[in-house]
C-alpha cells in the first residue's frame, strides 16, 4: 500500500464552504485543485454555479473549469477519465491532487469505478425518446421503462428524466436493460491512489441560511442578466443538461414562459430557494451512502475543518 499515491477528496453539500477551504489548502502546500462539479463544467455559466471568478482562478487554479459549452453533454465516465489523467499528470510534478466539489456522482465513479462496455450516448436515439416524452408525456416514456427494465424504473422517478433517457438509450442499443449490464460487467478502479476522504457538513439550518444569502446575492449581481446572455448566445432551452442545472432552470421558465412580472419574479426566486434546497439534501443522502461504503472524515463546521486539514496538511 505504500507504493499508493495519496489523493484529498473534499466533498460537502452546496454553499457548505468547499471551495474556500480547498484554496486555503491550495495556498498552504504542494497542491493542485480538481473541480468536482458537472456545472462549473460549462463556459459562461458563472454566478448561478458560484463559479470561482477569473481573479480567483488566477490565484487559485481549478482544472476542469469551462471545459465546454452549455450545448455540450459532459458523462461521468468522461469526467473520470478526465481525473485519472489529471492526477497523474499532477503526481508526476510532485504535488497532490485535490478534488473538490458536490457532484457525488463523479466521486462515486471515481471511488467505486463504472461499469464497462456500457455504449456510449446516441444522440439520435435520445432525441427520439425527448420527442416522445415531448408528444405523450414522461409518464409513458416511464411505463416503457417499467416494462423492459423494471429494475431501473423502481429507482428512478418519472422526474428522473436524464436517467431515464438513459437507460432506455441502452436498451434500444443492446436489447438489453442497463440494471442487467451494469450487474455484471466489471467495473474499472483505479488500485494506484489512496483517497482521503473528507466530508464538510454543517447544520441544516446553517447551510440554509448560508444557500439563502447565496442566492440573494446571486440576483443582485446580475444572475438573470447571465441567463438572458445564455439564451441569446446558445438558444439555451430546458432540453439541455446545463439549462437542468439549480436556478437556471427556474430563470429560463421565468424568461420565456412568464410575463416577467415582479410577482412572477419572486415565484421564480422561491422556486429556485427550494430547488437548491433540494440539493443540498440529495446531496447529504449521497454523502451518507458513500460513508457506509468508504472511509471518511467529516466536519460539521469550515472552522473544524481547517484545523484538522491546516494539521494534516499545512
Amino acid at each position: 500500500m505504500s507504493n499508493q499515491l495519496p489523493v484529498i477528496n473534499l466533498m460537502g453539500p452546496t454553499a457548505s464552504g468547499k471551495t474556500a477551504l480547498a484554496c486555503e489548502l491550495y495556498a498552504r502546500g504542494n497542491f493542485e485543485l480538481i473541480s468536482v462539479d458537472s456545472a462549473l463544467v460549462y463556459q459562461d455559466m458563472d454566478i448561478g454555479t458560484a463559479k470561482p471568478t477569473q481573479a480567483e482562478q488566477a490565484e487559485y487554479p481549478h482544472h476542469l473549469i469551462d471545459i465546454i459549452t452549455p450545448l455540450q453533454v459532459y458523462s461521468a465516465a468522461e469526467f473520470v477519465q478526465d481525473a485519472y489523467r489529471l492526477i497523474d499528470e499532477i503526481h508526476q510534478r510532485g504535488k497532490v491532487p485535490i478534488l473538490v466539489g458536490g457532484t457525488m456522482l463523479y466521486f462515486k465513479a471515481l471511488l467505486e469505478g463504472l461499469s464497462d462496455n456500457l455504449p456510449s450516448a446516441n444522440y439520435v436515439i435520445r432525441a427520439e425518446i425527448e420527442k416522445q416524452a415531448q408528444d405523450y408525456g414522461w409518464a409513458q416514456v416511464h411505463a416503457e421503462l417499467q416494462q423492459v427494465d423494471p429494475i431501473a424504473a423502481e429507482k428512478f422517478k418519472v422526474s428522473d428524466k436524464q436517467r431515464i433517457i438513459r437507460a432506455l438509450e441502452v436498451y434500444r442499443i443492446t436489447g438489453e436493460a442497463i440494471t442487467k449490464l451494469q450487474a455484471s460487467q466489471p467495473k474499472n478502479i483505479n488500485y494506484r491512489y489512496t483517497f482521503h476522504n473528507y466530508a464538510l457538513q454543517p447544520d441544516r439550518v446553517q447551510l440554509h441560511q448560508r444557500i439563502e444569502s447565496r442566492l440573494k446575492k446571486m440576483w443582485e449581481i446580475g444572475f438573470l442578466n447571465e441567463v438572458e446572455n445564455l439564451i441569446e448566445k446558445y438558444d439555451l432551452n430546458e432540453s439541455l443538461p446545463a439549462a437542468r442545472s439549480v436556478g437556471y432552470r427556474q430563470a429560463i421558465d421565468f424568461l420565456v414562459n412568464s410575463d416577467r412580472s415582479h410577482e412572477n419574479k419572486c415565484i421564480m426566486q422561491d422556486k429556485s430557494l427550494f430547488a437548491t434546497r433540494q440539493l443540498a439534501k440529495r446531496q447529504y443522502t449521497w454523502l451518507r451512502s458513500l460513508q457506509e461504503a468508504h472511509q471518511f472524515k467529516t466536519f460539521s463546521s469550515i472552522k473544524q475543518a481547517q484545523e484538522d486539514l491546516r494539521n494534516s496538511y499545512g
